[in-house]
């Protein structure tokens, strides 16, 4: 059965560019290593909720977009081979050293789909 890994991200407004290359080569990295395919979204209509939202969920800060992206494997086995071959890519030193956004407030979590896909 597939598998998600699901990503809640805050970028700061000026750093968006540089954002959409980081994942352009994160996007090469893990398809390279087995993913099936990786979606990154930005945020278009993400109100500030009153108790809850994507927002408030990575303390989005003034002039900041939330990012919502998901990368798809075909199964959690899968995954897990992908992801220890991705942090020991070279690459990914480069990516975390020059990261656009606020790493410690980005969510993400691994999804069992039960409906799609």
């Amino acid at each position: 059965m597939a598998y998600v890994d699901g990503f809640v991200i805050p970028v700061p407004a000026d750093k968006l560019d540089e954002y959409k290359k980081l994942a352009a080569l994160c996007a090469q990295v893990w398809k390279e290593h087995g993913a099936l395919t990786s979606v990154e979204c930005i945020g278009e209509d993400v109100p500030y909720g009153t108790l809850t939202s994507f927002p408030r969920a990575v303390q989005a800060k003034e002039g900041e977009i939330v990012v919502f992206s998901w990368i798809v494997y075909e199964s959690r086995a899968s995954r897990d081979a992908v992801m220890e071959k991705v942090m020991a890519d070279a690459r990914m030193k480069a990516m975390t050293e020059n990261s656009p956004f606020d790493g410690k407030r980005m969510i993400f979590g691994g999804f069992e789909p039960f409906l799609g896909l």
